[in-house]
């Protein structure tokens, strides 16, 4: 469907729980204990409902987040679920990658296109500082499987407080033989994010220009969402740039997130939206449903406004939001 600014949105981020395995830095305070209990997130069935009317109002694209996506208990089958309604054509999932080597598989025979794992670092005592585990090599495992299954994966990188600024390049050379998508991501000030300090795309893309030649600009497809690409001769991969803070790519947006808690959110930015499961819980017929998601996804705002001061700000950490 199309909003009131006359873009397209044909995208859902469904969140299937707060919960984590991980406790990133920039994501989850240490003392937190996240732990939502089963009553207050959406059931299977009501992320289908939704996800479904979704379908009917044009959303093409789903992406299956969290907190830890895979910590929710049959995650596998949801997916089975969602890849089915009529109108959906592409399923992804986006973790951190600890528990996803032995639910591969099952997930590629269930209608997953692709992956986007989360990591911060190819160090091992560097990785256990920024998510507070001993996990490298399990997430290291299950990027080999993943590509050896034929999935499309990508690598989603923040650069925060220089702790791991130095591994840019180590990052980029990741994507020499294997066919990854390296994408650095900017660190967003949202929750734990306000506390720490990132590092801008322009100055990521100076140090990988600094250490190699011939890097081609990619032109962007509506398909690749925010992300800008390069690619560099003779790597089998290649290397996205997504820029919320330094580049705003709102113009182009073309998402809508879901909570675990069933709040439609219309922008990661602002606090407001829709509380569908209030909705849904009270018996609302599949027409009001429809209605109540297409007057939400018309309403989106024009822009975000990271790097100004406004009213509904949304303060919750990412973890409680999508990532």
């Amino acid at each position: 469907m199309i909003d009131k600014f006359g873009r397209k949105i044909d995208y859902l981020r469904i969140s299937v729980t707060e919960n984590c395995n991980l406790k990133c830095i920039y994501c989850i305070d240490e003392n937190t204990i996240v732990n939502s209990s089963n009553d207050k997130l959406l059931s299977d069935d009501e992320i289908c409902k939704i996800a479904r009317e979704c379908a009917h109002l044009g959303i093409r694209k789903i992406r299956i987040t969290g907190g830890e996506p895979l910590v929710r208990k049959n995650i596998e089958n949801l997916v089975g679920k969602l890849n089915s309604i009529d109108g959906i054509e592409e399923m992804y999932i986006t973790t951190n990658g600890v528990l996803l080597h032995d639910k591969l598989e099952t997930f590629k025979s269930n209608g997953l296109s692709g992956v986007n794992i989360s990591l911060d670092s190819l160090d091992r005592d560097r990785f256990k500082k920024l998510t507070r585990f001993d996990k490298l090599r399990d997430v290291l495992s299950s990027i080999d499987k993943a590509l050896e299954l034929g999935l499309k994966v990508k690598i989603n990188t923040v650069i925060v407080d220089d702790i791991n600024k130095d591994e840019i390049i180590d990052f980029v050379n990741l994507s020499k033989y294997k066919n990854l998508q390296i994408r650095f991501i900017e660190l967003m000030p949202i929750g734990e994010g306000k506390k720490h300090k990132g590092t801008s795309n322009e100055e990521i893309l100076n140090i990988i220009k600094e250490n190699f030649e011939n890097i081609q600009v990619e032109n962007r497809n509506e398909r690749s969402g925010p992300a800008s690409y390069i690619k560099i001769d003779n790597f089998k991969g290649k290397v996205g740039f997504i820029s919320p803070m330094s580049s705003c790519f709102c113009e182009d947006c073309n998402r809508i997130r879901l909570t675990s808690q069933g709040f439609l959110k219309k922008c990661l930015h602002y606090n407001y939206g829709v509380d569908l499961k209030k909705h849904l819980r009270n018996n609302i017929s599949d027409g009001d449903l429809n209605k109540l998601i297409y007057d939400n996804i018309y309403d989106k705002p024009e822009k975000h406004l990271f790097m100004e001061s406004c009213d509904n700000k949304e303060n919750k950490c990412m973890n409680q939001i999508g990532g």
